[in-house]
């Protein structure tokens, strides 16, 4: 089963957020992409078994954005 996770960079608050529709409670943040990445990796699997959700053959698809005004 693959598990969506959006990372999307806050530019008001100069961090990434990571946010999913397919697992029900995860909201983190980092101001590092790399470290973000690594925080969802340790808490997607208890949060799957929080909410009941199939945890093997488990894969996290990571999407990430960030938008940047282009200045001349």
């Amino acid at each position: 089963m693959n598990y969506t996770v959006n990372l999307l960079w806050d530019p008001d608050a100069s961090v990434w957020v990571a946010t999913s529709d397919d697992i029900k409670g995860l909201v983190l943040e980092s101001g590092s992409l790399d470290v973000l990445i690594e925080r969802v990796r340790m808490t997607v699997p208890d949060l799957l078994k929080l909410n009941n959700q199939p945890l093997e053959h488990a894969k996290i698809v990571f999407l990430t954005e960030r938008v940047e005004e282009v200045c001349a």
